[in-house]
């Protein structure tokens, strides 16, 4: 990785997108730290030093690199994007106009992203007026004794103008992910994603060292490093496993001409469905603690749901979580891969897979396979998102959405090896020199 990024730095032209990317980076993390206007900014990092965020909150946070608790004018950071992105993916199985549109090509998808730039601006405006509703209620801190004085000025124009900042902001956060795919080294949003949570990787850590009590918390932090260490291997190995299935086309003749008769193969994925189950079974488990929070109910059936799905220690909670994760991980890879399509797509190019006839029985197989391994990318995605909350609940009671949680494991090492790919790709083709030479 280090060797890639430093012939990229010998190379002019990739020298200038990757300065051109970090430049973008740096009004990012710039923009998460400038408050909104009629927020008190010393009131709000009084109450950050109380927060116990957890949850989808934390989530928010997270992909948010911080900025959603101190109210930033980036606040809502790119989870607008990442949730229109998400919904557009799963209407196009749903509205046939959606599925022919991504069927067009090129044009088509750029359709798509014209569709997900609006319904992004229209989630950012939902999710700012929530956000900005919340901090002027006193709910978004409920430890914090000045946490009814974050907004000062609640008339209704102060929140119409931090409401519409926000909107400005998650807009200028999408501007910036498409400049660094256009001009940058490409993969602007995932880019922008990987920062947001690298950005609260040293204050997690210093908290763990500080929390600790065995040498100083030296033994904690050390702890901590190397469980991390050890889960971004397995990640690593697992993200890049794939099973092969083998694809041979026939030779046809076109007038004296003779095409096809090569071999390829499909490639699918361990973890197919990559970290989008994790997202949806932690939004998903945040419901029921939503609801006791806005109901302010004492009863027994909210108190039960206090004990049991608040934190992410308590066993219900555990493997509550683990199924729904094993759940939407077979869920979404059935509406992301269309085995049917894929054999109609073989069948009309002449390619079929050796010892299988094409058409139905070839969809049939794919099928097949694709739920056979499914089952492990499963097990693997619910094992990563749980083993580092339990192991790291004895040091400082870390949750899911901890930096080596299994969310940000998941997206830090895909992102990574991702960006990686792209600049060894750009590098071959800036030194390939052909077969006439």
């Amino acid at each position: 990785m280090f060797t890639a990024f430093a012939r990229a730095f010998k190379t002019p032209d990739l020298r200038k997108k990757l300065l051109f990317t970090l430049a973008m980076i740096v009004i990012y993390r710039l923009g998460a730290h400038v408050p909104a206007p009629g927020v008190d900014y010393a009131k709000v990092q009084q109450c950050i030093d109380q927060a116990d965020s957890g949850g989808l909150l934390g989530l928010m946070q997270m992909f948010s690199g911080g900025a959603l608790l101190q109210i930033t004018i980036f606040a809502l950071g790119i989870m607008p994007y990442i949730t229109a992105s998400i919904i557009l993916q799963l209407l196009t199985v749903v509205i046939p106009r959606l599925e022919a549109l991504k069927k067009e090509g090129q044009s088509g998808t750029a359709k798509i992203t014209q569709y997900t730039r609006y319904l992004t601006v229209a989630l950012a405006v939902l999710q700012g007026t929530g956000l900005v509703a919340t901090a002027r209620s006193g709910a978004l801190f409920q430890n914090c004794n000045v946490r009814d004085q974050i907004v000062p000025d609640k008339s209704i124009f102060t929140t119409l103008v931090m409401v519409i900042t926000m909107t400005a902001g998650t807009a200028a956060v999408m501007w910036l992910g498409e400049l660094i795919t256009d001009k940058g080294i490409g993969n602007g949003m995932s880019i922008l994603m990987f920062i947001s949570i690298a950005a609260t990787f040293p204050g997690a850590l210093w908290a763990i060292k500080e929390s600790g009590k065995l040498a100083d918390g030296w033994i904690e932090f050390g702890t901590v490093i190397l469980i991390g260490f050890v889960m971004v291997a397995l990640v690593v190995f697992v993200e890049q496993a794939q099973r092969r299935i083998p694809v041979q086309y026939a030779k046809r003749m076109i007038g004296r001409r003779s095409y096809g008769g090569t071999s390829t193969y499909i490639p699918l994925k361990v973890n197919q469905a990559g970290v989008i189950p994790v997202i949806f079974a932690s939004s998903l488990l945040f419901i029921p603690s939503l609801i006791v929070q806005f109901s302010g109910s004492t009863s027994g059936w909210a108190t039960w749901i206090t004990d049991h799905f608040v934190t992410g220690e308590h066993p219900y909670y555990i493997s509550v979580y683990f199924v729904l994760i094993v759940f939407f991980a077979f869920f979404y890879v059935a509406i992301s891969f269309n085995p049917d399509e894929v054999a109609d797509n073989m069948k009309k190019y002449g390619g079929f897979i050796p010892g299988i006839r094409a058409g139905r029985p070839t969809a049939e197989y794919l099928s097949y396979v694709l739920n056979r391994i499914t089952w492990p990318g499963s097990l693997y995605l619910g094992l990563i998102a749980l083993v580092p909350t339990m192991a790291l609940a004895a040091f400082g009671g870390a949750n899911q959405n901890f930096p080596f949680g299994g969310t940000s494991i998941l997206i830090i090492v895909g992102v990574g090896l991702e960006t990686v790919k792209q600049i060894e790709s750009q590098l071959q083709q800036r030194n390939y020199e052909g077969f006439l030479r």
